[in-house]
């Protein structure tokens, strides 16, 4: 059966059943002050109707509903490594039918059992296949006997014998979506996908095998809301108890298509046709069909890459399809046949993927660009660092925090030329990054840096100082720093000066700047005790606190004959040439210089 069918099956199912069908909602979750468990993205099919199943109503026009169904798009990476195996993805698709404050664990069961099994107008399953699992009681809430009595009624009454329901923990069968709001347990129903144990029933150890080994698994749940919590807490239970039931697309198209792993489902086999001549690994396809799907999602859903919340995860999933490639690369041409495949696949369900698809494409593609470009730095430095013969945490940082290689490439990387990479110690540097970056120590750029271990952040940051002692030797010392402000786009810096600059001063800034890139000088760090850093004219923020030694960067061969130097946390790029980008052709630009207070100017200026 395919996918687009499994989806009109339920609609209609549920729909004869007195549900109204509500469109999915957009994978990003809304911008909520005060909700502390607020979450970047739909995680659950659950999640955009949390306050409908609290207690509030749901109107459609003047009709309140108290029934439901939808397929609601969703993304989770929270088991990012796992992405490649036979199960996991990161974007999904959830088929739900909900009761809110109306019909409860009957009903739900029923219907669950109907649809899973009937031929007429549901799926079709062999019901000799299905095993089920109740909440086996906590401190929370007791044993569900209710549940499990209603699958021993419907068994009995289909002639279906054998041992079929297991009571499990709440770490199986207890639902709550983080430290607040509705929950209560569930019933899960599990198919056994290969006939492994021939439909006779199993004892418990050999459910539980079958489940680990993939040979059994999960095609439905309906959970049932009795409680809410609060603050971590069950507060009691609900004044009407909701159901929230469903089931993956992607799992119900491996159980029903006869495969054992999602990507050779009709939602990702196309994806993956496309590939199949690459020598990559199995897993290495299979992240990146995964990644680019929820990639379009995202897109077409108005994230954009970023340093920070949404568009940092996009970005992260950009990067990983780029770096999981044979060649480290994804041109137009690629992007453009996935993006077409993708859109294929799914435009009749969601129509503005079609209509976003240029779009879509030119995010895909300038990102993949800017991070291939970032790749061929970081891998010319990785091959001076490989001729030490081992790889150092500190090194291994290094190539993330200064050239955006991800730890995952750097370990790949060695592993071709048989060399291992100190993790305990990448580990130990990264947490010694982000106790700095929390301290602030030592930081002139007080909150500036967005995202330092992105590697144009890190050139924004050294091209900061360049331009800082540019503005010098063109307007004087009289110019003090006032503060900044770096992003992965473009530099923003704050000094003090009493005028508007003209155009032939920032001509010659720009020209400055340009000549000191082209010179290809060595940035270096030095630490010393502050009153012998004070005295070698390092620039710095006259008052700020500062530590018995401090960092000092500069640019230049040695200390005393530095263009640059300036007391400053880090990190920066090692050589300024890295400025010019990886062919070379960058040019600083000064987009915009202008007033932001009496006496204070502000420059906008970019590296392209």
């Amino acid at each position: 059966m395919k996918s687009s069918e499994i989806r009109s099956r339920f609609l209609e199912f549920f729909k004869k059943r007195g549900h109204d069908i509500i469109p999915s909602a957009s994978l990003v979750t809304p911008d909520e002050k005060g909700v502390t468990n607020a979450t970047l993205f739909n995680t659950a099919g659950m999640q955009p109707l949390v306050p409908y199943l609290l207690g509030k109503l749901y109107k459609i026009g003047d009709h309140e509903s108290k029934r439901l169904a939808d397929v609601q798009k969703c993304l989770r990476t929270v088991d990012l490594d796992e992405v490649g195996d036979a199960t996991h993805a990161t974007f999904f698709e959830m088929l739900g039918n909900w009761s809110l404050g109306d019909y409860f664990k009957r009903d739900a069961i029923e219907w669950s059992y109907a649809f899973l099994t009937s031929k007429d107008e549901g799926l079709g399953l062999d019901p000799k296949r299905l095993y089920i699992t109740v909440f086996e009681g906590d401190a929370n809430a007791p044993r569900d006997e209710e549940a499990a009595g209603i699958w021993r009624e419907i068994f009995k009454r289909n002639g279906i014998e054998g041992e079929r329901i297991f009571y499990m923990s709440a770490d199986k069968n207890w639902w709550e979506a983080g430290d607040n709001g509705p929950c209560g347990p569930d019933t899960e129903m599990y198919y056994d996908i290969g006939d492994s144990y021939g439909g006779k029933g199993l004892t418990r150890e050999q459910f539980i095998q079958g489940d680990d080994s993939r040979k059994i698994v999960e095609v439905w749940n309906d959970v049932f809301m009795q409680y809410e919590k609060k603050d971590g807490k069950v507060i009691g239970k609900l004044a009407k108890p909701s159901v929230d039931t469903g089931a993956g697309l992607e799992r119900l198209a491996m159980t029903l298509q006869g495969v054992d792993n999602i990507y050779d489902t009709d939602l990702l086999k196309p994806v993956m046709d496309l590939m199949a001549a690459a020598p990559n690994e199995l897993k290495n396809k299979r992240v990146i069909a995964d990644h680019l799907r929820a990639s379009v999602f995202l897109i077409a859903d108005g994230v954009v890459p970023s340093n920070t919340d949404r568009g940092y995860i996009l970005r992260r999933l950009i990067r990983r399809a780029v770096t999981n490639t044979t060649d480290k690369k994804l041109d137009m041409n690629r992007i453009d046949k996935i993006v077409e495949t993708i859109i294929s696949i799914y435009k009749d369900a969601y129509p503005e993927l079609g209509e976003k698809k240029e779009a879509i494409k030119k995010v895909l593609e300038q990102e993949a660009a800017k991070f291939t470009e970032t790749l061929a730095i970081g891998t010319k430095e990785f091959e001076s660092i490989a001729k030490k013969g081992a790889i150092s945490g500190e090194d291994a940082f290094k190539l993330f925090s200064s050239y955006g290689l991800p730890i995952d490439v750097t370990k790949a990387m060695a592993a071709e030329k048989g060399l291992n990479v100190d993790i305990r110690g990448y580990d130990a540097e990264f947490k010694k990054h982000q106790e700095l970056s929390r301290a602030g120590a030592e930081q002139k750029f007080k909150g500036g840096l967005a995202d330092a271990n992105d590697p144009m952040v890190v050139r924004y940051h050294t091209a900061t100082h360049l331009l800082h002692q540019a503005l010098h030797d063109v307007l004087g010392d009289s110019v003090m720093q006032k503060g900044s402000n770096i992003t992965a786009e473009r530099l923003r810096f704050d000094f003090a000066h009493g005028a508007k600059m003209t155009d032939d001063e920032k001509k010659r800034v720009e020209e400055i700047v340009n000549r000191k890139i082209g010179e290809r000088l060595p940035v270096n760090r030095v630490i010393m005790p502050k009153s012998e850093a004070e005295k070698t004219g390092a620039r710095h923020f006259f008052g700020d606190k500062y530590g018995d030694d401090v960092s000092i960067y500069f640019i230049g061969d040695d200390l005393g004959s530095a263009y640059s130097k300036e007391f400053c946390g880090g990190p920066h790029v090692k050589n300024i040439g890295e400025l010019a980008g990886p062919e070379g052709k960058w040019r600083f630009k000064i987009q915009k210089e202008e007033a932001v207070a009496q006496g204070v100017r502000r420059i906008k200026a970019v590296l392209s």
